[in-house]
This record gives structure tokens, sequence and C-alpha cells, in this order.
């Protein structure tokens, strides 16, 4: 690291303008950054790898059994992509308007060659996050240099939400991998790199946009850069990305035009995500502070902890110093013009990304590069020598980071709550008749773990879907019981329920809804009540 209080910022730049070397000390040096960042690769896949099988019980159940569904029904019911169905509202069909299923295909070509197992979703989802680690890494070397890379890289395999996404059934995983990977490459276009360069970014910025919407906004990177072409007269260059641009974002606008009509047109008419600015309204978001104390909360509990939290604070305060080089100077603004526009995306769409904590995945690029620039400043401050105090430091760092951070949270968020949830399909599926529908009532109302470990199709309850609140029970027994009613008039074989499932008001449903039990006592036969579940086989109309 030397005496450069700047930490060598034109680094990439000088590194690209030499030739291939000849040199032994800089094949040396290229061999040494090329192991750190295998290295770093290796703990990321530690991290994200460990307990690789644990069942879809953890923290973010609800929305991985859903996206789990879908692979499944592309798997056993239709391949087309353009048709994701979940199991959880009926016989079907049950198309939703949701993202473009990438890692719930990729997951059901696995069940297709390997046969179904309900942990393939994460393995699919932490590749992706290999992807992000190496895609991170190689962009934050064009902005700042290899060291500020490597600082970099090693703060988003250790950060406990990073972690938890990457290594979750869910489609962030593959939107960020792929949108990140597309402004790497547009980036690298844009510093001197191949033509070919532009149609690979725009491709793989595409599908990482269309994998999850919040990608759109690392678009704002390459409508920045396109930008600064404009002004320094290089209309030609700017013009083909307006170009591929325009291209991208009609694919993008027709593709999810497309899922808001499939989610309309079939019951239970949902489309994924609300809570917009436009649809609660501007002044409600400024009553609610915009959600900023589920934000911290969120960051201190469960994503990020004190160490990480103080870390991208010092990053983002001190940035490093500018560069001589004009090109350097443009791209080491790549994180603030990318957490911008997260933060943009952020106040649109609050109450939806608070609510479903994974939709924070888009900040973790910038995050994690802020992360390790104050890594960085704090280990080589006031330091003079490689040896001393800078390792001693960052060991220091890391191992707070571990300690306080990563290991406690990452454990927090996988925690099995949903185990009850499984425990209770598994016993639909033993009791279940090829063709039976099932209802079931997870330890969290709404969750359709249920549903899912069941192996049938079948309804959550109360049952939900477009504007019906599905997470709370129903005031009283005589409406739930008509609810029930339906359902059975529907086809539905199986009633179930955790004993200890609960709403989002901590009501429990064999307290709240006694009545629905005494109805169903009267009405249907009772085949299981142990300490944790609660099953009837319904009788028929």
């Amino acid at each position: 690291m030397g005496d450069d209080p700047e930490l060598n910022q034109a680094e990439v730049q000088q590194y690209l303008q030499q030739p291939i070397a000849r040199d032994p000390a800089a094949r040396n040096y290229l061999n040494l950054d090329t192991a750190v960042l295998l290295g770093i690769l290796f703990i990321a896949v530690v991290f994200r790898f460990h307990n690789i099988t644990l069942p879809l019980v953890d923290a973010f159940s609800w929305r991985e059994t859903s996206t789990a569904m879908m692979a499944d029904n592309f798997q056993q019911r239709s391949w087309n992509i353009f048709f994701p169905e979940v199991s959880w509202t009926g016989p079907g069909p049950s198309y939703q308007g949701r993202e473009f299923q990438i890692v719930s295909y990729l997951t059901a070509l696995l069940y297709q060659l390997f046969g179904w197992h309900d942990w393939f979703g994460r393995v699919v989802a932490a590749f992706f996050g290999l992807v992000t680690v190496f895609s991170l890494h190689r962009l934050t070397a064009l902005c700042w240099g290899q060291t500020h890379a490597h600082a970099a890289a090693l703060a988003y395999a250790l950060m406990p939400a990073a972690i938890m996404i990457d290594s979750s059934f869910l489609p962030d995983p593959s939107m960020l991998a792929l949108v990140t990977t597309g402004v790497w490459l547009f980036a690298k276009y844009w510093a001197g790199g191949s033509r070919w360069l532009l149609p690979l970014a725009a491709v793989s910025f595409t599908l990482g946009a269309l994998a999850k919407p919040p990608g759109v906004a690392a678009g704002a990177v390459i409508f920045y850069l396109m930008v600064r072409w404009i002004l320094q007269k290089k209309r030609r260059q700017a013009a083909e990305v307006f170009l591929w641009g325009f291209l991208s974002l009609a694919i993008i606008g027709a593709y999810f035009s497309w899922a808001i009509y499939l989610g309309r047109s079939y019951p239970p008419y949902h489309v994924a995500g609300s809570g917009y600015i436009w649809n609660s309204g501007l002044w409600t978001f400024v009553n609610d502070g915009f959600y900023f104390k589920s934000v911290w909360n969120t960051s201190v509990w469960w994503f990020y902890g004190y160490p990480f939290m103080a870390l991208i604070a010092v990053g983002f305060w001190i940035p490093p110093g500018p560069a001589e080089d004009p090109t350097q100077r443009t791209l080491s603004a790549i994180p603030y013009i990318w957490l911008g526009a997260a933060m943009i995306v952020y106040l649109a769409a609050a109450r939806e990304i608070t609510s479903n904590p994974w939709n924070y995945h888009i900040f973790h690029v910038p995050f994690a590069m802020f992360c390790g620039r104050g890594a960085l400043l704090l280990a080589t401050f006031a330091s003079g020598t490689v040896l001393s105090p800078v390792v001693l430091r960052s060991i220091c760092i890391v191992v707070v980071t571990l300690v306080w951070s990563t290991f406690p949270l990452v454990k927090t968020m996988k925690a099995p709550v949903a185990m009850n949830g499984k425990l209770l399909g598994e016993e639909l599926a033993r009791l279940a008749q090829p063709g039976d529908l099932v209802v079931a009532i997870a330890p969290e109302v709404g969750d359709p773990v249920a549903v899912y470990y069941s192996r049938a199709r079948g309804w959550v309850f109360p049952p939900g879907g477009g504007d019906v609140e599905w997470s709370k029970f129903v005031a009283d027994d005589a409406t739930a019981i008509a609810q029930l009613e339906e359902l059975r008039g529907q086809g539905a074989d199986l009633f179930g329920t955790a004993k200890n499932a609960a709403d989002n008001q901590d009501q429990l449903f064999i307290e709240h809804h006694d009545g629905v039990v005494d109805y169903l006592d009267k009405t249907a036969t009772k085949l299981v009540d142990s300490d944790a579940l609660l099953v009837y086989r319904i009788t028929r109309p």
C-alpha cells in the first residue's frame, strides 16, 4: 500500500495503457491480484453455500416458497416462462404478474435433470451471488483501483444482507448479478474497451432489470456515462448507447406490461408488488417518515449491524481524492450515481421495499464499495508501512465485522421460524390423495410454505390475492366460516393449521377463531391433533 494516501487512484488506467507485461515483477503483481480475487470468491462460496440444504423455512420463507412454486409449475405443468404460476390460489390456473423468472426457470431445469430438491433454488441464487462478487470487483477496479476492488469484494462477500439474499430462493441475486455485470461491461467499453462490450452490457443489464424492477436504478450509471460522452462531443458513441438503451427499456416495459395484464386476467388477480407512492399517496409516505424507522431497524438487527454501517458511513463521507486522469475522475463517481438512483427507487417504493427487505439488494453494490473504502481508510490511517500496523488493523476490522455483524445476523435471519409450516405441509402430503386440494395456515399467516411442502395445490387461509389482505384474520368467526365454506365448494379436501399460527396482529388462529375450530369439529373429520398441528378432512357439501 505504501505511502500513497489515495491508494493508487489511477492504477487501472495506467495498467490499461501498458502492453501485456513481459516483466516478471509485473506478472507476479497480476498473479497476486488474481490470487486475492480467487481467495475472496472462495470466502463468498463458504458463506453462501454453508447450510445450503436448509429448507425454505427462514425469515424469507414467504417469498421463497412462492418462487419455488413457480419452478415446480414450470417443470410440472408448462415450460412457458411468460406464464409464471403459483399453487396457493386453488386448482388454477394461478398465473400472476411477476418478474421474468430467471432463477425459478433455471431451478426447474435442475429439477428436470436431477429430481426435486427444495434447496436447488438456493444453489442457483448462490451462483449468481458469486457473479456479483466478481463483477463488483472488476467494476470497483475501474472506478477506484485494484486495492479498493479487493476491499469492496471482500465487504460484499461478508455482508450479512448479501449473504442472506444470495443464498435464498429469490429473484434478487440474479437481478444484482446481471445489472452489475452489465454496468461493469459498459464502463469498460466507455473507458476504451471493445465495441462488442456494448451489446453484451445491454443484454446483461436488460435481463437483470427483467429479473427484478429495482435493477433499473443501475441504468443511471449508463445514462451518466452517456451524458459524459455528449459533453465530450462524442455524439456517435452516445447515439449508439442511446439506441441500445432505448431497445433495453422497450423490452423491459413490454415485459412488465404483459406481467400486469397477466396478473389482472386470472384469479386471484395478483400483480406482485404494492405500496408505491402513486398507490398510497405522497402524504401517506410523508406522515410515515418514508418508513426510515423500518430501514434503521432492518439495518441494525438484520442486514448490516453497527460495524458494517460505520464502515459504509466512513467510506461514503470520505471518497478517494480526484484522479488526475479525466477518465478515471468520471468513473470514480459511479458508486455515488448508483446510490443516488437507488435512493430515488426507494423513495418511490418505500412501503414495498421495507415490507419485503430483499428489495434492498440494489443498494449492496455501492454499499460494498463504500464499506471497502471505509475499511481501507481505517486500516491505512497515519501508516507508512505495509506490515505494521496495516495488516493488524485489517485483521481486526474483519474480526469485528464477523463477530458483531456477519455471524449473529446471518444466524438470526436463517433461523427456521417457519419449520412448523413445513411439518404441516409434510403431514398434508402424507394424508392427501392424488388430486386433493389443501387449505393451510402456516405459523405466519399468509405464508404459503405449508401448501408448498404439501406438494399439492390449494389455498392459504384466509384466502388472499389482488387487494385482499391475507396476512390478517377476519374479525369474526361467521365470516371465516363463510370463507371456509366457499373453499369447500371449490373442492378443498384437507384443512390444516400450525397451532402457533398467528396473523400480523399477533392473533393466534386457535384462539381468535375458536368458533371455526368448533365448526370443523362438527362438520369435518379430525385426522391430526398434536402439540404442533391440527388437520381435518373436509366433508363434501
